[in-house]
Protein backbone atom coordinates (compact mmCIF):
# COMPACT_ATOMS: atom_id res chain seq x y z
CA UNK A 1 0.00 0.00 0.00
CA UNK A 2 1.31 3.47 -0.85
CA UNK A 3 1.87 5.94 1.96
CA UNK A 4 -0.50 8.90 1.84
CA UNK A 5 -1.82 11.75 3.97
CA UNK A 6 -5.37 10.38 4.19
CA UNK A 7 -4.20 7.08 5.68
CA UNK A 8 -1.71 8.89 7.92
CA UNK A 9 -4.46 11.21 9.21
CA UNK A 10 -6.73 8.25 9.98
CA UNK A 11 -3.99 6.18 11.67
CA UNK A 12 -2.62 9.08 13.73
CA UNK A 13 -6.11 10.19 14.84
CA UNK A 14 -6.83 6.71 16.22
CA UNK A 15 -3.45 5.56 17.51
CA UNK A 16 -1.29 8.49 18.59
CA UNK A 17 -1.76 10.41 21.84
CA UNK A 18 -0.25 13.79 20.99
CA UNK A 19 -1.52 14.77 17.53
CA UNK A 20 -1.81 18.56 17.62
CA UNK A 21 1.46 19.22 15.80
CA UNK A 22 0.35 16.82 13.05
CA UNK A 23 -3.20 18.13 12.70
CA UNK A 24 -1.99 21.76 12.69
CA UNK A 25 0.31 21.03 9.73
CA UNK A 26 -0.60 21.95 6.16
CA UNK A 27 -0.72 19.31 3.41
CA UNK A 28 2.81 20.05 2.11
CA UNK A 29 4.36 19.72 5.58
CA UNK A 30 2.46 16.47 6.19
CA UNK A 31 3.73 15.02 2.92
CA UNK A 32 7.29 16.08 3.75
CA UNK A 33 7.03 14.41 7.16
CA UNK A 34 5.76 11.18 5.59
CA UNK A 35 8.55 11.27 3.00
CA UNK A 36 11.28 11.92 5.59
CA UNK A 37 9.96 9.26 7.99
CA UNK A 38 9.74 6.68 5.20
CA UNK A 39 13.18 7.49 3.82
CA UNK A 40 14.80 7.45 7.27
CA UNK A 41 13.33 4.07 8.21
CA UNK A 42 14.01 2.55 4.77
CA UNK A 43 17.61 3.73 4.83
CA UNK A 44 18.32 2.57 8.38
CA UNK A 45 16.54 -0.78 7.96
CA UNK A 46 17.06 -1.51 4.27
CA UNK A 47 16.83 -5.30 4.73
CA UNK A 48 13.53 -5.09 6.60
CA UNK A 49 9.89 -4.71 5.64
CA UNK A 50 8.74 -1.37 7.01
CA UNK A 51 5.00 -1.41 7.81
CA UNK A 52 3.03 1.69 6.82
CA UNK A 53 1.85 2.05 10.43
CA UNK A 54 5.46 2.29 11.62
CA UNK A 55 6.04 5.11 9.14
CA UNK A 56 2.89 6.89 10.35
CA UNK A 57 3.96 6.51 14.00
CA UNK A 58 7.39 7.94 13.19
CA UNK A 59 5.75 10.69 11.14
CA UNK A 60 3.65 11.80 14.12
CA UNK A 61 6.75 11.72 16.33
CA UNK A 62 8.73 13.82 13.85
CA UNK A 63 5.93 16.36 13.66
CA UNK A 64 6.31 16.87 17.43
CA UNK A 65 10.10 16.93 17.28
CA UNK A 66 10.03 19.59 14.57
CA UNK A 67 7.32 21.84 15.97
CA UNK A 68 8.11 25.55 16.32
CA UNK A 69 9.35 25.27 19.90
CA UNK A 70 11.60 22.23 19.44
CA UNK A 71 13.13 23.67 16.28
CA UNK A 72 14.37 26.59 18.39
CA UNK A 73 16.13 24.16 20.73
CA UNK A 74 17.62 22.24 17.79
CA UNK A 75 18.97 25.53 16.45
CA UNK A 76 20.83 26.14 19.71
CA UNK A 77 18.42 28.46 21.53
CA UNK A 78 18.77 27.75 25.24
CA UNK A 79 15.75 29.75 26.32
CA UNK A 80 13.50 32.68 25.51
CA UNK A 81 10.81 34.73 27.20
CA UNK A 82 7.75 36.65 26.13
CA UNK A 83 7.62 39.66 28.40
CA UNK A 84 4.98 39.11 31.05
CA UNK A 85 3.54 36.08 29.23
CA UNK A 86 5.82 33.05 29.36
CA UNK A 87 9.39 31.86 29.68
CA UNK A 88 10.85 28.75 28.03
CA UNK A 89 14.15 27.02 28.84
CA UNK A 90 15.54 24.05 26.95
CA UNK A 91 17.52 21.70 29.18
CA UNK A 92 17.40 18.42 27.31
CA UNK A 93 19.61 17.33 24.47
CA UNK A 94 17.66 16.75 21.28
CA UNK A 95 19.18 14.25 18.84
CA UNK A 96 20.32 15.84 15.59
CA UNK A 97 20.27 12.70 13.44
CA UNK A 98 16.85 11.56 12.29
CA UNK A 99 17.77 7.89 12.76
CA UNK A 100 18.51 8.64 16.44
CA UNK A 101 14.93 9.92 16.88
CA UNK A 102 13.23 6.61 16.02
CA UNK A 103 11.10 5.68 19.06
CA UNK A 104 11.21 2.19 20.56
CA UNK A 105 7.58 1.43 19.68
CA UNK A 106 8.39 2.05 15.99
CA UNK A 107 11.32 -0.38 16.27
CA UNK A 108 8.96 -2.88 17.89
CA UNK A 109 6.55 -2.55 14.94
CA UNK A 110 9.40 -3.23 12.49
CA UNK A 111 10.49 -6.26 14.57
CA UNK A 112 6.95 -7.60 14.56
CA UNK A 113 6.74 -7.32 10.76
CA UNK A 114 10.08 -9.15 10.33
CA UNK A 115 10.08 -12.15 12.69
CA UNK A 116 12.72 -14.02 10.65
CA UNK A 117 15.30 -11.23 10.87
CA UNK A 118 17.47 -10.20 13.83
CA UNK A 119 15.92 -7.71 16.22
CA UNK A 120 16.35 -4.02 15.32
CA UNK A 121 17.23 -1.56 18.04
CA UNK A 122 17.38 -4.31 20.64
CA UNK A 123 19.92 -4.88 23.31
CA UNK A 124 23.15 -6.57 22.46
CA UNK A 125 24.54 -9.47 24.42
CA UNK A 126 28.14 -8.95 25.43
CA UNK A 127 30.70 -10.37 27.81
CA UNK A 128 31.28 -8.67 31.13
CA UNK A 129 34.22 -9.29 33.41
CA UNK A 130 33.52 -8.80 37.11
Amino acid sequence: MALNITDADAYIALNVLSIEDWTDSDEQRKQRMINVASRTLSTKFSKYTIPDNAVYEFTAYLSRMFNDTNVQAQNGVQGFALSGVASFNFKRDIPTELSDMIPKHVLDMINEANPDLPSVGGRRVSWTVL
